[in-house]
């Protein structure tokens, strides 16, 4: 019988926030999986550190890119399903062969996490359990003390990367947001903000929950490029005017 696939959600960043439940598998699974930048540690495999195995066999998978090709190019879907591919059949043999695997992703795995394409492709041959872990941005807005929602606003999450006329039109009239995947796109976001009226409530939340964080309002960052784990958070309501980064 084909043993199973754990996909494990390792939350935005603290190992501390960790779910019980993913550090359980991830202290027995006999194999562990992970996607990395190639010539990087990994970073899902950093907040996974903490809990793994020692002798566990170890599945690293470096993406062919990031965001050296775009989306829309012909070469980003060719490659990048062929890609997942390969870490399918990777580990659907250990699978097949009764070893089950534990698959990590940072935050969540079904917001925005590539492991969901390997969902897609495994699910329909073997068991799959996927485990959710606390979202990127509940561990930003927690950091930063900026209640995100009450009573009955709403909350939208969009992509920075989204083409600049389609941002604004996602966050005309909206009540509140959580931007991610900011990037190279900061100068773009900060001027669509600054038209909805946006600005002044918008915080920027970098590497939130890891080493090196950085909160700040968005009126005070600058346009240099944000790292990959930054996103902004566009409360309901104007954060408190003592906001200093969370608590310690």
């Amino acid at each position: 019988m084909s043993a199973a696939l754990h996909i494990l959600g390792l939350g935005p960043g603290d190992p501390d926030l960790v779910t019980l439940k993913a550090a359980r598998i991830l202290g027995r699974a006999p194999v562990v999986a992970g996607f990395a930048k190639r010539g990087r540690a990994g970073h899902a495999w950093s907040i996974a550190a903490p809990h793994l195995d020692p002798a566990a066999e170890r599945l690293r998978f470096d993406y062919p890119f990031t965001v050296d090709v775009g989306v829309a190019e012909p070469r980003y879907a060719r490659e990048m399903g062929a890609f997942y591919d390969d870490c399918a059949a990777a580990i659907a043999a250990h699978l097949a062969a009764g070893r089950e695997v534990a698959l990590l992703c940072e935050g969540d795995p079904f917001l925005y996490g590539s492991a969901m394409y390997l969902f897609d492709r495994l699910r329909a041959r073997h068991p799959v359990e996927v485990v959710p872990g606390i979202m990127a941005m509940a561990g930003c807005w927690a950091r930063a003390g900026v209640p995100m929602v009450q009573g009955d606003e709403t909350l939208r999450v969009l992509p920075a990367t989204l083409p600049e006329a389609a941002l604004a039109a996602a966050l005309a009239g909206t009540e509140a947001a959580v931007i991610m995947k900011v990037g190279r796109h900061l100068p773009k976001l900060r001027a669509v903000l600054e038209r909805a009226g946006l600005l002044a409530r918008a915080v920027y939340v970098e590497r939130g929950t890891q080493a090196g964080e950085a909160i700040q309002p968005l009126a005070l960052r600058d346009d240099s490029p944000a790292p990959y784990f930054s996103l902004v958070l566009v409360p309901g309501r104007l954060p408190p005017s003592g906001m200093s980064g969370g608590a310690p």
